[in-house]
């Protein structure tokens, strides 16, 4: 029998570890994953971010401008165990401690703010099923972040297949339906196999030739993005996406390509209201210069060597331009350069409403433009590979697991997320 002096005891027993229990979670129910230069896995802290949200449709909050554009998210265990898996460094705070920052980035006179990311998009890579002598930068990044993507073509453009998806990556691509302009190629495999499998696709759709069947691939594409969708394009895919729209109805190809010599009064009927970032340019026909057109800053033009050769983010309010903001998020402001088939785009031919989110500006360029098309977006982003400074045809990927923080990777994965934003206005 238990003495009368110990029975009060086990009358408070049960709720006082309730209430350390309870006490126990009020501290530590938030984590953040800093993205600052505390991180030790920058690229894969993206990766966690797209799967808390796919795989648990949990809201996170993207502290922009606050220790480069962290996360904060509710405190799980399954998501503080995948993050120690991954290797991707978190910090658990309090409950008390999440309210501070959020106080402090909401202060008026602060660049910074907090955006609601609510929903994983759906990813899909424009990219040919063959294997290519090159790599492409977003399927390495995304496949090392541990992100999903689709791999659509030609044929799924055309049967129209995009509003499936959320956010669409262009490869390194000529929509222009010169094969890249590698003639110099035509003999070697890789050009063979490219050129038979767009002629078999331009055929299965009653196109006359590749050309024909790349504009209107183009042109899906373009429908795509004024829906509402989210398109990003790097390198080649940038230029002769708009090239091919300017040049709807013209011939700028030479005979190799259509069967047809190109039109030498070309470059008068171009049309520039059909294209997304670029006028005024000029095509280049001819079939052994691989510029398709002038946009392109060719590395003779422009005076930057691997070791002087930098672009600056620019930096924009996070509370009144949020867009710009999600697209720069980054823990350095200055970003080696490197260089692509399409690396640049001059200034002078970049639409005066098209947002320059990175430029070098000794050398005249924009490396890094945004903008809105009808109720969708669009980034193109120059070079080919941002940890590779002159990758060359042939050349093994990069190894990644080498470049965990990556500042030029981070870009890319910056517009992987930004679809997942609730957005407010764009004011820029």
């Amino acid at each position: 029998m238990i003495p009368e002096r110990f029975k009060p005891m086990k009358r408070f027993f049960i709720p006082l570890i309730i209430f350390i229990g309870i006490s126990a979670s009020s501290f530590a129910n938030r984590i953040m994953i800093p993205m600052d230069e505390t991180q030790k896995n920058h690229l894969k802290a993206y990766g966690i971010s797209f799967w808390v949200l796919k795989t648990y449709d949990q809201e996170i909050d993207w502290l922009l401008n606050y220790r480069g554009g962290s996360f904060m998210m509710p405190y799980n265990q399954r998501f503080a165990s995948e993050m120690t898996i991954r290797g991707v460094s978190f910090e658990v705070i309090s409950e008390g401690d999440a309210a501070s920052i959020l106080d402090q980035i909401s202060a008026p006179d602060v660049n910074m703010d907090a955006v609601k990311l609510q929903k994983a998009p759906r990813i899909a890579v424009y990219s040919p099923k063959s294997k290519l002598p090159w790599d492409d930068a977003v399927t390495l990044v995304l496949t090392y972040a541990e992100i999903p993507y689709d791999v659509v073509y030609d044929s799924e453009v055309l049967e129209t297949k995009l509003p499936e998806y959320d956010w669409l990556h262009l490869h390194h691509e000529d929509f222009t339906g010169q094969y890249g302009k590698f003639f110099l190629y035509k003999d070697y495999p890789w050009y063979r196999e490219q050129k038979s499998a767009a002629e078999q696709t331009a055929q299965k759709f009653d196109f006359d030739n590749v050309p024909q069947m790349k504009l209107a691939v183009a042109k899906k594409i373009a429908q795509f993005v004024a829906g509402g969708g989210y398109m990003f394009a790097m390198c080649n895919a940038t230029d002769t996406f708009d090239v091919a729209l300017a040049a709807d109805g013209v011939d700028i190809v030479e005979s190799m390509y259509d069967g047809t010599p190109a039109d030498p009064d070309a470059n008068n009927k171009l049309n520039y209201d059909n294209t997304f970032a670029f006028r005024n340019f000029r095509t280049i026909p001819y079939p052994y210069e691989i510029e398709f057109s002038d946009i392109d800053n060719q590395p003779e033009q422009r005076g930057l060597k691997e070791n002087n050769d930098f672009f600056s983010l620019f930096q924009f309010s996070a509370k009144w331009d949020p867009v710009p903001s999600m697209l720069t998020q980054n823990h350095q402001s200055i970003i080696k350069g490197f260089l692509g088939q399409t690396t640049a785009f001059k200034n002078q031919y970049v639409k005066p409403e098209v947002v320059v989110l990175a430029e070098n500006k000794a050398a005249g360029e924009a490396r890094y433009i945004h903008s809105t098309y009808g109720k969708g977006f669009f980034t193109f982003y120059g070079g080919h590979d941002p940890e590779d400074y002159q990758h060359r045809v042939g050349e093994e990927p990069t190894d990644l697991n080498l470049h965990p923080n990556s500042a030029g990777y981070r870009l890319i994965l910056n517009n992987v997320l930004f679809p997942a934003a609730k957005k407010k206005k764009l004011k820029t």
